[in-house]
């Protein structure tokens, strides 16, 4: 199948995509459309009894190689009204997943193995990895290879980046809770504000290597009613914190734990939290970045083959990795002019690379397949 040919049949495709965004856990009809589509393709999807999402496998025996999509959608406002919205670009790496079931299915007779294509939901949800772990669903692979489409800012339109090292997200949510007292006599009461007002001061004393990339800040607070000279009780908080490995995550936690716990001590109130979302940071294998890279080379030549992107942004796919480090993961970058940018509400891309970034994750998935059936050889030998 030429380019052309694949740009005209992914073209309805992603249309359908796009209008029809679901958001996190509610991907049933997004679901329903990918079984059908691969039925078509006489392939056996598998789905789950208790969560939208699926995966299939191409070619025969057990797959060792894998390449994973998300689904959802992002809640936002668009033009005065919230609603679902494809402003991540996950509508175009759906398009790519069923692009390079077409190529896979063509190349099938001559497979050296099997291909499993994940279909991830809750992706923005930082919790469609997790689930997809806990299923089972990643147990047999070695390689396991994503995309994403990125902004101008950080690839020239037509370019594609064999790594995108994503940095690592946590959202913490919590409630302080002291004592309510009277305005005039503060001494009797324990003032939630004024705790929150030191753990923030206490994340500013977290203290990390200029060297390495992090931030943690309160994001969100609430506290108080409509009385004005009642001291507030209880506070409700959210702090996001960011870095660019788990290392350096690590230690933004250990520093937050400490500050709850000096900030809990000095003003008598008791502070709970939980964890409501982790994104783990990139941990790209250098044989999955090297095969991604010859894949680049081989489809769209050396010329348009652009370095690794670092970007503080994050990713549910690299949970993968997080929870099962031998697992050989990279993530192409997608070079196709994302403007005004990635979550902006009327965000687009270059349609036209969507069939390019299929076919380098169709070879990317045979090189590995090669790669696999090389070492098993080698391993049998000794």
């Amino acid at each position: 199948m030429t380019n052309q040919q694949l740009a005209e049949r992914l073209q309805p495709i992603f249309e359908h995509f796009h209008k029809n965004p679901e958001i996190s856990w509610n991907e049933v009809e997004t679901t329903a459309y990918l079984v059908r589509f691969l039925r078509q393709q006489g392939l056996e999807p598998h789905t789950f009894d208790n969560m939208t999402g699926l995966y299939v496998d191409i070619g025969k025996g057990t797959p060792k190689v894998g390449f994973r999509t998300d689904i959802d959608a992002l809640w936002q406002e668009v033009d005065g009204a919230f609603q679902a919205n494809h402003s991540c670009g996950h509508d175009g790496h759906m398009t790519v997943a069923l692009g390079a079931v077409l190529l896979l299915k063509e190349l099938e007779p001559t497979l050296p193995g099997a291909v499993r294509i994940l279909f991830q939901p809750a992706e923005e949800k930082a919790q469609g990895a997790k689930a997809f772990v806990d299923q089972g669903v990643i147990d047999p692979l070695q390689f396991l290879f994503g995309t994403h489409v990125r902004p101008l800012i950080e690839l020239e339109d037509g370019t594609y980046a064999p790594a995108l090292h994503h940095g690592a997200a946590k959202l913490f949510t919590g409630e302080i809770h002291g004592a309510e007292a009277h305005g005039a006599r503060p001494e009797q009461g324990a003032n939630a504000i004024e705790a929150a007002a030191a753990l923030i001061d206490g994340l500013k004393r977290i203290w990390i290597s200029p060297a390495e990339s992090a931030s943690i800040k309160m994001t969100q607070i609430q506290a108080g009613g409509t009385s004005t000279n009642i001291i507030p009780g209880s506070a409700a908080f959210s702090i996001d914190a960011r870095a660019q490995t788990n290392e350096t995550m690590d230690a933004l936690t250990a520093g937050f734990e400490k500050a709850v716990k000096a900030v809990s001590t000095l003003y008598d109130v008791s502070i709970d939290y939980k964890v409501d979302a982790h994104i783990a940071a990139a941990q790209v294998d250098a044989t999955a970045k090297s095969i991604m890279k010859q894949a680049i080379i081989d489809v769209a030549g050396e010329e348009n083959c652009a370095p690794e992107v670092i970007t503080p942004g994050g990713e549910d796919f690299h949970f993968y990795t997080y929870s099962k480090p031998q697992l050989q993961t990279t993530m192409l970058g997608l070079g196709c002019g994302v403007t005004p940018g990635l979550h902006h509400p009327k965000m687009t891309f270059n349609r036209k690379r969507l069939p390019t970034g299929a076919e380098i994750i169709t070879r990317a998935l045979v090189l590995a397949l090669q790669q696999t059936k090389k070492e098993a050889i080698q391993n049998d030998s000794i």
